[in-house]
């Protein structure tokens, strides 16, 4: 799993974490059942705070994407799995969308009808 962090980005650290564990689910890099790199192990890899990994993987735990369990680390869930699948069948939708000229705010607006 590649994550990567821009120390000079204006979004914080915790954010540019969950964000690049999020890309990795929803390219299905990261399966359910996969565990996610410790986060000491992370922190360091990234010259961040612990805190701030475990930040990262609180925010991916409450969005339902990672199970966080002592002693076996941080494990991506089964709705994971869901979601890299709605993800590409959103980036399916917004390609036709565009191909037929609707702009974003509509798409938008007809997936919140149709929720």
């Amino acid at each position: 799993m590649l994550i990567r962090i821009d120390p000079a980005s204006t979004q914080p650290l915790f954010v540019q974490v969950a964000t690049a564990v999020r890309g990795e689910i929803e390219a299905g890099r990261a399966q359910p059942g996969d565990r996610l790199p410790p986060a000491r192990a992370l922190a360091d890899s990234l010259g961040v705070n612990v805190h701030t990994v475990l930040h990262a993987y609180q925010d991916l735990r409450d969005e339902g994407l990672v199970d966080l369990r002592r002693g076996r680390g941080a494990v991506v869930t089964d709705a994971a799995g869901a979601i890299a699948e709605v993800s590409r069948e959103i980036a399916q939708l917004t390609r036709r969308a565009t191909a037929l000229g609707m702009s974003p705010a509509t798409v938008v607006a007809l997936v919140r009808a149709s929720l």
